[in-house]
């Protein structure tokens, strides 16, 4: 009977509010925040790939739509909605907020092909709507701030050089490498093209043995750049438009300090047969040792000749200890040397042998010189004997010689170079006048210092004195009795602006706005430049030249066919660019000596 009776109970909604809608299409849009087709902001979007990373049905693939830039791949997420299940993954995982999903969900056609198309670049109606699903502002999936390194107090480190940074634990070093995407923006950044989200990711895995292996292919100095390297890599770190960049050099030092030291070579592996072709290097920097490991892995004999008594280059005779302690760089260079590379010490090129004789003795030769003179101001005054510039008395700090230790001196410069000779000398103030007394003036603005954040930072912490924007007219001398001739302080006027409309280096400044520093001693730290002394005349005006600088082609070969350069003569101080430059003369030399080898046969 209630079968029968049943279908008489619909009439009771004859009378009430349809429900269905008419017109499917057109008259029922999203909720505010449905999640349709995708929208990408190209303006915000650097091509990370972490989308496509994260999508577990596939649905979206990188595809080139510009070219490669610092931080930007060129790339551009397409997305295929045969595959796509609306989950929204890929906004949520997005650090710079640029893939988003509108409320337009309908959308019909006879071609497949066209739900497979890529957001932003090909224009879609939904492209400027504002409605849509966006990742919630508090929703991220790893912590967007870096794990602190551990650093020694202020008030422990002024009077003494050791190592001010502690290094990662292991399970800091966990946290730190979770928040790494492996976007590999990072790797066209590195001028050295490091592994670098591979490496990250062996220290998840808690395999440190592969994690020194991918060091070690591309960087033979990876203890001293997981210490002072400039980290250039950091400012295309994807993470950093979420928050703090992954801490990539603290990371790379992790796995050194957790390697033991006497599995290095065994797991970096052994050079080839020995070709019997031989190579010399003139200076004993990163880019001259990074040339010799690569020549030596692959069979050539490589002697390298220093003029000083230790190895090492600008790294140990220009950075302080507390940034880079030498028995980190001794090991870089031991196994460096464990690779059969011969170093010999304390032979200047040009008095003890000439380039002639290496020329004549060698299948290749390259110059490696780095930059161990300092520029001069050349101001009023500049002549004083109180005046000194920074790379020679870093030098003098490093073999242990005396220098003059004044109550009060100013440093002239803003870049690492000023930090680091202002910071030692604040050492030897507190060890030996028991206070700092040390002022430093830049001509940058702190908006545009040259020096690490970080150095700037930590100068300040230990007493430094700093001031921006200005620039250095005249070094006061007494001007009569028993201390005439000798520095009484510097001079200064504000620095407007440094470059001209052109962006020619002209600087103007503010007469009104002037200061004298008062000082014992003047420090210049406004440049370096490289002993070419040792070329001889008739070399010397062989090679072309660029401001100063050795001219070379993009392999790093002169105008010599027989010489080639690298390193800070070339490009200027830093110490992975240095390695960068190691690596591509190595590759040219071996490409040249093969060459050779297949004529002759």
């Amino acid at each position: 009977m209630r079968d029968v009776l049943s279908p008489f109970t619909a009439w009771k909604h004859l009378f009430r509010e349809p429900v269905t809608v008419l017109d499917p299409l057109n008259d029922r849009p999203g909720a505010d925040r449905y999640r349709g087709f995708h929208q990408n902001d190209l303006e915000k979007c650097i091509g990370c790939g972490t989308c496509e990373v994260i999508c577990q049905n596939a649905a979206i693939d990188m595809v080139p739509v510009s070219d490669p830039e610092d931080g930007d791949s060129g790339l551009r997420p397409m997305i295929d909605y045969g595959r796509c299940c609306w989950c929204a993954l890929c906004v949520d995982v997005c650090m710079t907020g640029s893939l988003t999903m509108s409320n337009d969900y309908v959308w019909a056609d006879a071609n497949p092909d066209v739900f497979r198309f890529t957001p932003g670049v090909d224009p879609k109606p939904w492209n400027e709507e504002e409605k849509g699903y966006q990742r919630p502002g508090a929703r991220v999936l790893a912590s967007t701030e870096r794990v602190h390194m551990g650093e020694r107090t202020a008030k422990d480190r002024i009077d003494n050089f050791e190592e001010i940074v502690a290094g990662y634990t292991r399970e800091e070093a966990m946290i730190e490498a979770d928040r790494c995407v492996e976007c590999g923006l990072c790797v066209a950044t590195c001028p050295a093209h490091m592994d670098i989200p591979d490496y990250i990711k062996a220290i998840r895995e808690q395999d440190y043995d592969k994690g020194l292996q991918l060091l070690y292919q591309t960087n033979p100095f990876s203890e001293v750049c997981g210490r002072v390297c400039t980290h250039n890599c950091e400012t295309a770190c994807a993470a950093r438009h979420d928050g703090d960049p992954i801490a990539i050099r603290w990371l790379k030092r992790h796995i050194t300090d957790e390697v033991p030291y006497e599995r290095y070579v065994d797991l970096i592996g052994k050079p080839e047969a020995a070709t019997g072709r031989k190579v010399a290097i003139v200076g004993s920097g990163p880019a001259g040792l990074t040339t010799a490991y690569d020549l030596a892995r692959m069979g050539h004999k490589v002697v390298v000749y220093e003029a000083r008594k230790s190895p090492g280059g600008m790294p140990r005779y220009g950075i302080p200890e507390y940034r880079l302690p030498y028995d980190m760089l001794d090991r870089d260079i031991d196994v460096i040397r464990a690779m059969g590379v011969e170093i010999v010490c304390n032979t200047r090129i040009g008095e003890d042998i000439t380039m002639e004789t290496l020329r004549a003795d060698n299948d290749a030769v390259v110059l490696s010189i780095g930059l161990h003179l300092g520029r001069s101001t050349r101001i009023p005054g500049a002549e004083s004997p109180d005046v000194d510039t920074a790379v020679p008395l870093l030098r003098k700090i490093t073999d242990g010689e005396e220098v003059p230790v004044p109550e009060k001196l100013v440093v002239i410069g803003g870049g690492n170079v000023a930090m680091d000779i202002a910071r030692s000398m604040a050492r030897l103030q507190q060890v030996k006048h028991g206070k700092v007394g040390v002022t430093v003036t830049a001509l940058e603005s702190f908006d545009h210092f040259l020096a690490d954040a970080d150095e700037v930072r930590e100068s300040r912490e230990e007493g430094i004195e700093i001031f921006d924007a200005r620039g250095p007219q005249e070094i006061v001398t007494f001007k009569s009795g028993k201390r005439k001739g000798r520095v009484k302080g510097l001079r200064t006027w504000l620095c407007d602006s440094i470059f001209d409309d052109q962006g020619r280096f002209n600087p103007h400044y503010d007469e009104s706005d002037e200061l004298v520093h008062p000082a014992d001693m003047v420090i210049e730290a406004i440049g370096q430049a490289a002993d070419v002394s040792i070329l001889g005349k008739d070399l010397t005006e062989a090679l072309e030249w660029t401001r100063g600088r050795i001219r070379v082609d993009v392999d790093g070969q002169t105008s010599e066919p027989w010489l080639w350069s690298a390193g800070d003569c070339v490009n200027g101080p830093d110490v992975v660019h240095a390695v960068a430059d190691g690596h591509r003369v190595a590759q040219s030399i071996n490409a040249m000596l093969a060459a050779k080898e297949e004529a002759a046969t």
